[in-house]
């Protein structure tokens, strides 16, 4: 049973998005009821430790080091976890062309296993992992049974899951790590595809983003505090459209002050009423 203040919100999303299609924004509120920990709190605040730089990772071998031997064991969580609800519920709305285009910032893939179509990406995908010397891409499943097959110590070792695969291991478990090599070059600078903190969006992506949400008649925010610019700036260009900008999300956002409404209220929860209503 909805509250009423969020029953009208939602009443009033329902109207806006009745004529012509938003573009919808995802972030990682929309994965955590499936398991996979997000970056910050209700607040916006960072949990935990400083995630790592694209320059640390680019510039320091033992950098790589750690990455790699913490995703080892962070992967397999990402691997099986499932598309919710609120991921099922946004594949009906683009089936049913209830919404003219998806955009996501998360990095594990559940919204093409709910069965959308031509998701953005901003920022990659741990699904695949990106050579930097010869350019080539890998399936992470493939370089993960190497990885477990050149390091059998760590078989068994448990790690406290963090934001997107990576986990919180204690350092002793790092120096003896071999750390992957590309399979066609077999350069050991392999990365995961994916942006990391200090590392700019794909210029292609971030023009297929944009385009995105100029052609769209406003944007709805799933899940996401929005701290990134890469995410913000598709607010600002809606905002300055004269184009409703709309968001469902616990907690704060960056983009309060130039939201037409904001519902406080479970996405898991909320986007299945919409589906339900959109498509009668």
């Amino acid at each position: 049973m909805l509250d009423s203040p969020i029953r009208e919100q939602l009443d009033r999303l329902q109207q806006l998005m009745a004529d012509r299609p938003f573009a919808v924004l995802t972030g990682a509120g929309i994965s955590t009821p499936s398991g996979i920990p997000d970056y910050r709190d209700d607040q916006g605040v960072r949990r935990g430790r400083q995630p790592m730089m694209y320059q640390e990772f680019l510039a320091a071998p033992e950098a790589r080091r750690r990455y790699w031997a913490r995703a080892m064991l962070g992967w397999p969580r990402v691997r099986v976890a499932s598309p919710n609800a609120a991921h099922e519920a946004l594949a009906s709305l683009q089936g049913s062309r209830q919404i003219g285009g998806l955009i996501t910032q998360n990095v594990d893939t559940l919204h093409d296993q709910a069965g959308s179509h031509d998701v953005i990406e901003l920022h990659g995908s741990l699904h695949r992992v990106l050579c930097l010397d010869c350019g080539q891409r890998s399936e992470r499943d493939a370089i993960q049974r190497v990885m477990e097959a050149q390091n059998p110590y760590l078989a068994g070792v448990d790690a406290v899951q963090a934001p997107d695969g990576d986990t919180l291991l204690d350092p002793a478990f790092e120096a003896r790590f071999q750390v992957p090599h590309c399979p066609h070059c077999g350069a050991a600078r392999m990365k995961p595809d994916v942006v990391f903190f200090g590392e700019n969006v794909a210029a292609v992506t971030a023009a297929r983003a944009m385009a995105t949400v100029e052609g769209a008649a406003g944007l709805l925010v799933v899940g996401s505090s929005l701290m990134a610019y890469s995410a913000f700036r598709l607010c600002r260009a809606v905002v300055d459209q004269g184009k409703p900008l709309i968001a469902i999300n616990l907690g704060k956002t960056r983009a309060d002050e130039i939201l037409q409404m904001k519902i406080e209220g479970s996405c898991e929860q909320l986007l299945p009423l919409l589906a339900q209503r959109l498509n009668c």
